[in-house]
Protein backbone atom coordinates (compact mmCIF):
# COMPACT_ATOMS: atom_id res chain seq x y z
CA UNK A 1 0.00 0.00 0.00
CA UNK A 2 2.37 2.28 1.04
CA UNK A 3 6.00 2.49 -0.68
CA UNK A 4 9.20 4.66 -0.04
CA UNK A 5 12.19 4.40 -2.11
CA UNK A 6 15.35 6.39 -1.76
CA UNK A 7 13.44 8.88 0.32
CA UNK A 8 15.42 11.59 1.41
CA UNK A 9 14.91 14.77 2.77
CA UNK A 10 17.81 17.68 3.24
CA UNK A 11 17.16 21.13 3.87
CA UNK A 12 18.87 24.46 2.47
CA UNK A 13 21.32 24.85 5.14
CA UNK A 14 22.48 21.44 4.45
CA UNK A 15 20.75 19.48 7.17
CA UNK A 16 19.87 15.58 6.21
CA UNK A 17 16.53 15.29 7.81
CA UNK A 18 16.06 11.96 6.62
CA UNK A 19 18.47 9.18 4.43
CA UNK A 20 17.72 7.67 1.47
CA UNK A 21 14.82 5.82 3.19
CA UNK A 22 13.39 2.43 1.87
CA UNK A 23 10.54 1.32 3.77
CA UNK A 24 7.07 -0.16 2.90
CA UNK A 25 4.08 -0.94 4.27
CA UNK A 26 1.50 -3.56 3.62
CA UNK A 27 -2.54 -3.10 3.20
CA UNK A 28 -3.83 -3.38 6.40
CA UNK A 29 -0.77 -3.37 8.14
CA UNK A 30 0.49 -1.31 11.37
CA UNK A 31 4.06 0.21 11.06
CA UNK A 32 5.25 2.19 14.06
CA UNK A 33 8.55 4.47 13.65
CA UNK A 34 10.32 5.56 16.75
CA UNK A 35 13.36 6.63 17.47
CA UNK A 36 14.71 9.78 19.62
CA UNK A 37 13.72 13.43 18.82
CA UNK A 38 14.97 14.86 15.67
CA UNK A 39 15.78 11.53 14.06
CA UNK A 40 13.26 11.89 11.03
CA UNK A 41 10.04 9.86 11.43
CA UNK A 42 7.75 12.80 11.61
CA UNK A 43 9.70 14.37 8.35
CA UNK A 44 8.96 11.37 7.21
CA UNK A 45 5.17 10.48 7.98
CA UNK A 46 4.63 14.00 6.68
CA UNK A 47 6.19 13.52 3.42
CA UNK A 48 4.01 10.40 2.87
CA UNK A 49 1.14 13.13 2.60
CA UNK A 50 3.19 15.67 0.97
CA UNK A 51 3.09 18.32 4.50
CA UNK A 52 6.81 18.07 3.22
CA UNK A 53 8.22 17.36 0.18
CA UNK A 54 10.88 15.36 -0.44
CA UNK A 55 14.23 15.99 -1.54
CA UNK A 56 14.72 12.58 -3.53
CA UNK A 57 13.34 9.92 -4.12
CA UNK A 58 9.37 7.90 -4.98
CA UNK A 59 6.60 7.67 -2.74
CA UNK A 60 3.40 5.68 -3.91
CA UNK A 61 0.47 4.67 -2.52
CA UNK A 62 -0.98 1.78 -3.84
CA UNK A 63 0.89 1.75 -6.81
CA UNK A 64 0.68 5.11 -7.84
CA UNK A 65 3.46 7.63 -7.40
CA UNK A 66 2.40 10.63 -5.23
CA UNK A 67 5.11 12.97 -5.62
CA UNK A 68 3.57 14.35 -8.87
CA UNK A 69 -0.40 14.05 -7.30
CA UNK A 70 -2.13 16.97 -6.50
CA UNK A 71 -1.19 17.55 -2.64
CA UNK A 72 -5.02 18.26 -1.60
CA UNK A 73 -6.19 15.56 -3.31
CA UNK A 74 -3.88 13.58 -2.28
CA UNK A 75 -4.57 14.56 1.88
CA UNK A 76 -7.99 14.10 1.49
CA UNK A 77 -7.90 10.15 0.78
CA UNK A 78 -5.19 9.99 3.67
CA UNK A 79 -6.30 10.04 7.88
CA UNK A 80 -4.19 12.27 9.45
CA UNK A 81 -4.25 12.68 13.48
CA UNK A 82 -1.30 14.46 15.25
CA UNK A 83 -0.84 14.56 19.12
CA UNK A 84 -2.41 18.37 19.68
CA UNK A 85 -5.31 16.81 17.61
CA UNK A 86 -5.83 20.04 15.58
CA UNK A 87 -9.77 20.21 16.13
CA UNK A 88 -11.52 23.61 15.14
CA UNK A 89 -12.68 25.02 18.48
CA UNK A 90 -15.45 27.10 16.94
CA UNK A 91 -17.06 24.08 16.14
CA UNK A 92 -19.11 21.56 17.42
CA UNK A 93 -17.78 17.81 18.27
CA UNK A 94 -20.43 17.10 15.07
CA UNK A 95 -18.95 19.34 13.07
CA UNK A 96 -15.35 18.45 13.33
CA UNK A 97 -16.42 15.02 12.34
CA UNK A 98 -18.30 16.31 9.27
CA UNK A 99 -15.77 18.38 7.85
CA UNK A 100 -14.19 15.66 5.46
CA UNK A 101 -17.20 14.22 3.94
CA UNK A 102 -18.57 17.74 3.24
CA UNK A 103 -15.44 18.32 1.30
CA UNK A 104 -16.11 15.63 -0.75
CA UNK A 105 -19.89 16.82 -1.46
CA UNK A 106 -21.72 14.64 0.99
CA UNK A 107 -25.01 15.52 1.89
CA UNK A 108 -25.20 17.14 5.43
CA UNK A 109 -27.39 14.59 6.57
CA UNK A 110 -25.19 11.70 5.06
CA UNK A 111 -22.21 13.59 6.36
CA UNK A 112 -24.08 13.81 9.80
CA UNK A 113 -24.98 10.16 9.94
CA UNK A 114 -21.23 9.17 9.08
CA UNK A 115 -20.53 11.26 11.92
CA UNK A 116 -22.45 10.04 14.61
CA UNK A 117 -21.48 6.23 13.64
CA UNK A 118 -17.88 6.94 14.04
CA UNK A 119 -18.41 8.80 17.45
CA UNK A 120 -19.87 5.56 18.30
CA UNK A 121 -17.10 3.86 17.24
CA UNK A 122 -14.45 5.50 19.13
CA UNK A 123 -16.59 5.04 21.76
CA UNK A 124 -18.17 9.10 21.94
CA UNK A 125 -22.03 8.43 23.01
CA UNK A 126 -23.29 11.01 20.01
CA UNK A 127 -26.24 11.95 21.77
CA UNK A 128 -23.80 13.24 24.43
CA UNK A 129 -20.90 14.87 22.89
CA UNK A 130 -22.49 15.89 18.70
CA UNK A 131 -23.36 19.53 20.13
CA UNK A 132 -20.22 19.69 22.44
CA UNK A 133 -17.49 21.88 21.91
CA UNK A 134 -13.63 20.98 22.33
CA UNK A 135 -12.81 22.60 25.06
CA UNK A 136 -15.89 20.96 26.87
CA UNK A 137 -14.01 17.26 26.63
CA UNK A 138 -11.01 15.80 28.23
CA UNK A 139 -7.78 15.49 26.46
CA UNK A 140 -8.51 11.64 26.01
CA UNK A 141 -12.12 12.23 24.28
CA UNK A 142 -10.73 14.90 22.03
CA UNK A 143 -7.99 12.16 20.83
CA UNK A 144 -11.11 10.02 20.41
CA UNK A 145 -12.57 13.17 18.21
CA UNK A 146 -9.46 13.41 16.72
CA UNK A 147 -9.37 9.66 15.41
CA UNK A 148 -13.05 9.79 14.25
CA UNK A 149 -12.41 12.91 11.85
CA UNK A 150 -9.49 11.07 10.26
CA UNK A 151 -11.46 7.63 9.92
CA UNK A 152 -14.59 10.49 7.93
CA UNK A 153 -13.79 10.42 4.36
CA UNK A 154 -13.22 6.42 5.27
CA UNK A 155 -9.32 6.52 4.20
CA UNK A 156 -7.21 3.14 3.26
CA UNK A 157 -4.43 4.84 4.78
CA UNK A 158 -3.87 6.26 8.10
CA UNK A 159 -1.13 8.44 8.93
CA UNK A 160 -0.65 9.24 13.13
CA UNK A 161 2.05 11.27 14.68
CA UNK A 162 2.69 10.91 18.56
CA UNK A 163 -1.43 10.63 18.91
CA UNK A 164 -1.72 9.78 22.50
CA UNK A 165 1.99 11.90 23.65
CA UNK A 166 -0.62 14.48 25.08
CA UNK A 167 -2.73 12.68 27.42
CA UNK A 168 -1.67 11.53 31.26
CA UNK A 169 -0.22 7.55 31.24
CA UNK A 170 -3.28 5.95 32.49
CA UNK A 171 -5.67 7.23 29.47
CA UNK A 172 -2.50 6.67 26.86
CA UNK A 173 -2.90 3.08 27.87
CA UNK A 174 -6.64 2.89 27.82
CA UNK A 175 -6.17 4.74 24.20
CA UNK A 176 -3.99 2.13 22.93
CA UNK A 177 -6.13 -0.33 23.63
CA UNK A 178 -8.63 1.11 22.30
CA UNK A 179 -7.12 1.79 19.33
CA UNK A 180 -5.70 -1.94 18.77
CA UNK A 181 -9.01 -3.16 18.62
CA UNK A 182 -10.29 -0.63 16.55
CA UNK A 183 -7.72 -1.27 13.49
CA UNK A 184 -8.15 -5.22 13.77
CA UNK A 185 -12.11 -4.43 13.09
CA UNK A 186 -11.27 -1.57 10.57
CA UNK A 187 -7.77 -3.31 8.83
CA UNK A 188 -6.35 0.20 7.93
CA UNK A 189 -3.18 0.26 6.57
CA UNK A 190 -1.49 2.76 9.76
CA UNK A 191 2.23 4.41 9.82
CA UNK A 192 1.91 5.29 13.21
CA UNK A 193 5.19 7.64 14.76
CA UNK A 194 6.01 7.78 18.61
CA UNK A 195 9.12 8.02 20.40
CA UNK A 196 8.07 5.54 23.35
CA UNK A 197 9.32 1.88 23.07
CA UNK A 198 6.56 0.57 24.62
CA UNK A 199 3.44 1.77 22.79
CA UNK A 200 5.65 0.71 19.28
CA UNK A 201 6.32 -2.67 20.08
CA UNK A 202 2.50 -2.91 21.53
CA UNK A 203 0.66 -1.76 18.65
CA UNK A 204 3.07 -1.94 15.46
CA UNK A 205 2.77 -5.52 13.60
CA UNK A 206 6.05 -4.26 12.58
CA UNK A 207 8.99 -1.45 14.03
CA UNK A 208 11.05 0.52 12.00
CA UNK A 209 13.68 2.36 14.69
CA UNK A 210 15.26 5.46 13.04
CA UNK A 211 18.57 7.19 14.10
CA UNK A 212 20.19 10.18 14.02
CA UNK A 213 20.76 11.92 10.95
CA UNK A 214 17.20 10.20 9.39
CA UNK A 215 19.13 6.76 9.04
CA UNK A 216 17.05 3.74 8.87
CA UNK A 217 18.53 1.50 11.56
CA UNK A 218 16.07 -1.50 11.77
CA UNK A 219 12.78 -2.96 10.91
CA UNK A 220 11.03 -5.83 12.38
CA UNK A 221 8.62 -7.39 13.95
CA UNK A 222 8.19 -6.26 17.91
CA UNK A 223 9.72 -10.14 19.04
CA UNK A 224 12.36 -10.26 16.51
CA UNK A 225 13.33 -7.07 17.44
CA UNK A 226 13.19 -7.32 21.31
CA UNK A 227 15.33 -10.66 20.27
CA UNK A 228 17.94 -9.96 17.74
CA UNK A 229 18.44 -5.94 17.30
CA UNK A 230 20.56 -5.30 14.23
CA UNK A 231 23.32 -3.28 16.39
CA UNK A 232 24.21 -1.55 19.12
CA UNK A 233 22.34 1.44 18.78
CA UNK A 234 18.92 -0.52 18.58
CA UNK A 235 20.01 -2.68 21.50
CA UNK A 236 20.69 0.60 23.36
CA UNK A 237 17.66 2.02 22.28
CA UNK A 238 15.83 -1.01 23.08
CA UNK A 239 17.04 -0.89 26.23
CA UNK A 240 17.85 -3.83 29.36
CA UNK A 241 14.49 -4.67 29.54
CA UNK A 242 13.90 -5.52 25.91
CA UNK A 243 13.67 -9.41 27.55
CA UNK A 244 10.69 -8.50 29.92
CA UNK A 245 9.41 -6.50 26.87
CA UNK A 246 9.12 -9.97 24.83
CA UNK A 247 6.89 -11.29 27.28
CA UNK A 248 4.44 -8.03 26.27
CA UNK A 249 4.45 -9.68 22.43
CA UNK A 250 4.76 -13.25 22.64
CA UNK A 251 1.44 -14.91 22.63
CA UNK A 252 0.20 -18.35 24.03
CA UNK A 253 0.91 -20.91 21.73
CA UNK A 254 -1.17 -24.31 22.43
CA UNK A 255 1.78 -26.91 21.83
CA UNK A 256 3.64 -24.94 24.70
CA UNK A 257 0.85 -25.76 27.27
CA UNK A 258 0.29 -28.74 29.28
CA UNK A 259 -2.35 -31.57 30.14
CA UNK A 260 -4.99 -30.74 32.52
CA UNK A 261 -4.86 -34.78 33.05
CA UNK A 262 -4.10 -34.84 37.17
CA UNK A 263 -4.60 -31.36 37.23
CA UNK A 264 -6.90 -30.28 40.50
CA UNK A 265 -9.23 -27.76 39.89
CA UNK A 266 -8.40 -26.22 42.77
CA UNK A 267 -4.62 -25.55 41.61
CA UNK A 268 -5.30 -23.62 38.77
CA UNK A 269 -6.70 -20.21 40.34
CA UNK A 270 -7.94 -18.24 37.46
CA UNK A 271 -7.82 -18.56 34.21
CA UNK A 272 -7.07 -16.63 31.16
CA UNK A 273 -8.12 -16.86 27.40
CA UNK A 274 -5.90 -18.62 25.14
CA UNK A 275 -5.11 -15.21 22.97
CA UNK A 276 -3.26 -13.92 25.91
CA UNK A 277 0.33 -13.10 26.14
CA UNK A 278 2.92 -14.49 27.77
CA UNK A 279 3.59 -11.25 30.67
CA UNK A 280 -0.39 -12.05 31.52
CA UNK A 281 -0.27 -15.05 31.98
CA UNK A 282 2.75 -14.61 34.21
CA UNK A 283 0.89 -12.24 36.15
CA UNK A 284 -2.04 -14.50 36.72
CA UNK A 285 0.32 -17.16 38.31
CA UNK A 286 2.20 -14.35 40.45
CA UNK A 287 -1.23 -12.71 41.67
CA UNK A 288 -2.86 -16.60 42.43
CA UNK A 289 1.04 -17.55 43.80
CA UNK A 290 0.50 -20.67 42.14
CA UNK A 291 3.11 -21.93 39.51
CA UNK A 292 0.49 -22.62 36.81
CA UNK A 293 -2.49 -20.88 34.90
CA UNK A 294 -5.25 -22.38 33.68
CA UNK A 295 -5.87 -21.47 29.87
CA UNK A 296 -9.15 -21.33 28.31
CA UNK A 297 -10.62 -21.07 24.59
CA UNK A 298 -14.30 -19.20 25.26
CA UNK A 299 -15.66 -21.22 28.12
CA UNK A 300 -13.78 -24.83 27.40
CA UNK A 301 -10.30 -25.26 29.49
CA UNK A 302 -7.39 -25.83 26.66
CA UNK A 303 -4.55 -26.92 29.22
CA UNK A 304 -2.11 -25.40 31.72
CA UNK A 305 0.77 -22.84 31.28
CA UNK A 306 3.78 -23.76 33.85
CA UNK A 307 6.99 -20.87 33.69
CA UNK A 308 8.50 -23.98 31.92
CA UNK A 309 5.86 -23.34 29.13
CA UNK A 310 6.70 -19.30 29.09
CA UNK A 311 10.23 -20.24 29.10
CA UNK A 312 10.01 -22.70 25.49
CA UNK A 313 7.66 -20.22 24.37
CA UNK A 314 10.13 -17.34 24.43
CA UNK A 315 12.62 -20.08 23.12
CA UNK A 316 10.41 -20.81 20.02
CA UNK A 317 10.03 -16.94 19.65
CA UNK A 318 13.62 -17.14 18.96
CA UNK A 319 13.13 -19.82 16.41
CA UNK A 320 10.66 -18.24 13.99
Amino acid sequence: MIRLTGVGKTYPDGTAAVHELDLSVAAGEMVVLVGPSGCGKSTTLKMINRLIEPTTGTIELDGVDVTHADPVELRRGIGYVIQQVGLFPHQSIETNVMTVPLLYGESKSTARTRAHELMELVGLDATTYAGRYPHQLSGGQRQRVGVARALAANPPVLLMDEPFGAVDPVVRVRLQDEFRALQQELDKTVVLVTHDIDEAVKLGDRVAVFAAGGRLAQVATPAELLARPADDYVADFVGSTSGLRRLTVTPINRHHLESLDGVNAGELGSAIDVSSSLEEALAAMLRDDRAMVGVKDGAQFVGVLTPNGVHRALRASLAD
